[in-house]
């Protein structure tokens, strides 16, 4: 394994146990720390425990009593206004005001209107008063919802709110997002909302053309299949998030290590399949150095679909509250 790899998997330890002693009670589920662990390591940034905390206490303090944010998804929202801006506690007000607007406009209150509140404040300019954004998300998720009216819900919030950036008219759009849908359902994908979430994903890349996508999904998987890693419809989007960095097969053998090495962890082990997709997360950042990816534009593109991914599921792993406080989230 490579020594930066190992350096990964350290600095994943070391943040976890930092949080996991400062707030394991705190959280329905302890793979929300897992989670927050898992930004500082994919935006290979220190971690502050004093400021994390400071952060979480002001975004408890200034959130309704029934919010989410005053609850589980205040250790992953610090996390991110940490990592993206210099004065998160301005920013955070920023988002909540956002949030405010976004149900204006016809969003659900609730886990993942929150996190397209951040999505949409991180892509939009300081100056913006958001209104194009939230009418371009709007018909982008109903568009999804056109296509797939079954499996589009909340949750698709923030990959609306991703697709809306792009510049392309929206029914354009959702019929690239559906050729990659039935592309890859036909050649053996799942149909469900991580197929969809994968499609959107795909559909963000300007470097390769829509045929060369599919084949290099189809390969990714072939490989991560031959590397004996297990998958599951939850992992696609890492699919396409090594397609998108054309990972190769050196690069598939280091997720597979760094897997094992977070499964054979004593705090870990019970999830292996969250293990999997931290290890296709970590590995994405090191293509993406070793690439200089940054300097195409896309890092930022990846970086926000990470960050948006483990959010949203974030919200799915705290069901049991999220679903309790569902109807009255401020």
């Amino acid at each position: 394994m490579e020594v930066t790899d190992m350096n990964k998997v350290s600095q994943y330890k070391d943040i976890y146990k930092q949080l996991r002693n400062q707030f394991r009670w705190h959280v329905p589920d302890q793979r929300i720390l897992m989670m927050a662990a898992s930004f500082y390591v994919i935006k290979n940034t220190p971690f502050d425990l004093k400021a994390f905390t400071e952060l979480a206490d002001f975004i408890k303090k200034e959130s309704s009593l029934f919010s989410t944010m005053r609850s589980h998804q205040r250790f992953t929202t610090a996390a991110m206004l940490l990592q993206r801006f210099d004065h998160p506690q301005e920013k955070y007000a920023e988002m909540t005001e956002l949030y405010d607007k976004l149900v204006k406009g016809g969003f659900a209150r609730g886990s993942f209107t929150y996190i397209s509140a951040l999505v949409m404040l991180s892509g939009d300019p300081d100056d913006s008063t958001h209104e194009n954004s939230i009418k371009r998300s709007l018909a982008v998720h109903k568009g999804m919802k056109t296509h797939h009216p079954f499996i589009t819900s909340k949750n698709d919030y923030p990959l609306s709110v991703l697709l809306a950036q792009l510049d392309k008219e929206v029914e354009p759009l959702m019929d690239h997002v559906e050729y990659f849908y039935r592309e890859l359902n036909q050649s053996g994908f799942r149909k469900g909302n991580d197929l969809q979430f994968l499609s959107h994903i795909l559909s963000i890349d300007n470097t390769f053309s829509p045929q060369q996508l599919i084949s290099l999904c189809l390969n990714m998987r072939d490989k991560l299949l031959q590397e004996k890693i297990k998958i599951k419809p939850m992992h696609y989007p890492e699919i396409g998030l090594l397609a998108l960095v054309n990972a190769d097969e050196n690069d598939l053998h280091h997720i597979k290590e760094l897997t094992e090495e977070l499964n054979t962890t004593k705090w870990f082990k019970w999830h292996k399949d969250l293990n999997t997709i931290m290890a296709a997360n970590f590995a994405v950042r090191e293509k993406i150095d070793q690439n200089n990816i940054v300097e195409t534009g896309i890092f930022t593109t990846i970086e926000t679909i990470i960050q948006a991914q483990q959010a949203a599921m974030i919200a799915a792993f705290a069901g049991g509250s999220a679903a309790a406080t569902s109807g009255s989230n401020n």
